[in-house]
């Protein structure tokens, strides 16, 4: 004879379940949504969803909905899939780092480059996720501390970048900058950028840095508008410790990370940037170069390019 609570527990072990994650202030956010769901739930895996985004989306009451947006509403959630633009994606990367759950991007903005399918792909990200056929790859992220007079004050993390920043707009930031415990260069500035190779293009390639690919692992300075002779970006190993020092008689700063997050700068206040500790785990479809996708997300001109001759290597 089985034993019915057993049976139970063996039936909930094999549900498989994904937390979906969505900009419903978009409406084309809205009707992927809805896409999604339905091919999750026709494959028999269980969908779940913040309660104040359930309330905006046509879903149907087999959808699960949780009330805290707190790390533990991904428990026994194989998958993140998050729907929007760059600024949701970098929301749903907090809630990948915090759970461990890998994140599956779908781009509904403009470059998107954490994201791993635009809009037009959602049927083949249901049926990839419904057939596993997907990879799980780690991106480096940086932790950040604030100190004041020696003692710690803030912490915080990124997987992009952490900006320091001016905010007053009629004087420049003074600061000077430090690598590995030995100083580099000080000046005035509008702002510096320590990023990952991730963030490497975002906020460090506007400020005019290098594009890094994802598997080299460095950390970036990169200086925003300084006034200074040598004021080029910086690329260092990922064993590296950053430094910039707001100088005591400059206006006080803003430290962002990742865009989201913002702590003030007093003066005096020192910012250290080193590897993270805890990775962003990224869901991939394809192999497609990173190349590629560089060509595609810039629609970098390549008419005319040839490529390697035949039998070549």
């Amino acid at each position: 004879m089985t034993d019915t609570s057993e049976t139970t527990l063996d039936a909930r072990a094999r549900t498989r379940t994904v937390f979906l994650l969505a900009h419903t202030g978009r409406p084309a956010a809205i009707r992927s949504a809805e896409l999604v769901v339905q091919g999750l739930l026709r494959a028999g895996i269980g969908v779940r969803v913040l309660a104040f985004e359930a309330a905006d989306l046509p879903l149907p009451r087999s959808v699960e909905t949780v009330p805290e947006a707190t790390p533990e509403v991904l428990d026994g959630c194989e998958l993140l899939i998050v729907l929007g633009g760059d600024g949701t994606l970098l929301r749903g990367a907090e809630f990948a780092r915090a759970s461990g759950v890998p994140m599956l991007g779908v781009n509904l903005g403009r470059v998107g480059f954490l994201a791993e399918a635009e809009r037009d792909d959602l049927d083949r990200v249901v049926d990839r996720v419904v057939s596993r056929e997907y990879e799980v790859e780690e991106r480096m992220t940086v932790d950040v501390v604030v100190r004041r007079n020696g003692d710690i004050v803030h912490r915080d993390w990124a997987l992009n970048e952490a900006a320091v920043q001016k905010v007053s707009p009629e004087r420049m930031l003074e600061v000077v900058l430090e690598i590995d415990g030995r100083p580099v260069s000080g000046f005035g500035c509008d702002g510096i950028v320590c990023a990952t190779p991730t963030g490497s293009t975002a906020y460090a390639f506007s400020a005019g840095g290098p594009v890094v690919w994802p598997e080299v692992e460095a950390l970036l300075m990169v200086p925003i508008s300084a006034h200074a002779l040598f004021a080029k970006p910086l690329v260092t190993s990922p064993s590296s410790v950053l430094a910039v020092e707001v100088q005591p008689n400059t206006p006080h700063g803003v430290l962002w990370c990742d865009g989201r997050r913002a702590v003030e700068l007093p003066a005096a206040a020192r910012v250290e940037v080193r590897r993270g500790k805890v990775p962003v785990r990224l869901a991939r479809l394809h192999h497609a170069s990173f190349t590629d996708r560089l060509v595609a997300k810039f629609a970098l001109p390549v008419s005319g390019w040839r490529g390697a001759p035949h039998g070549d290597t």
